[in-house]
């Protein structure tokens, strides 16, 4: 539950950022949207694919089915910014800089998924 708590905090975070970028708003907002949105739908599908019998198994899956996700969404999204004029620069950064943290949020919740089966971790 904590990891889908700082998701969400991190998703907000990142809108309140994105509207104070000045020129670079509308573009920023659009890539801080498709970021937290697409961050909150992965670390919830792996929450709830990890319930099964190879929790870190099914995490990871989920894990590179968003990535795939996102790949897809930031071209359309790019297209989309340039298509309307708006600030490619701040949907690049708005995008990308909370999907690093994103990303190592689900590797945390990855790695918690390894510790609690018991298994060694060497």
């Amino acid at each position: 539950m904590r990891y889908q708590v700082v998701t969400t905090a991190i998703a907000a975070l990142a809108l309140v950022l994105a509207l104070l970028a000045g020129e670079h708003r509308r573009g920023a907002l659009v890539g801080a949207t498709i970021s937290g949105l697409t961050a909150i739908a992965s670390i919830l599908a792996m929450g709830r694919a990890a319930r099964g019998k190879k929790p870190t198994q099914a995490a990871v899956a989920v894990m590179a089915i968003a990535f795939l996700g996102r790949l897809v969404l930031v071209g359309l999204g790019t297209v989309a910014v340039a298509r309307a004029g708006e600030s490619i620069i701040g949907f690049v950064v708005a995008f990308f800089v909370p999907y690093f943290v994103f990303s190592a949020v689900e590797g945390a919740f990855v790695h918690s998924l390894r510790q609690g089966t018991g298994r060694p971790t060497a």
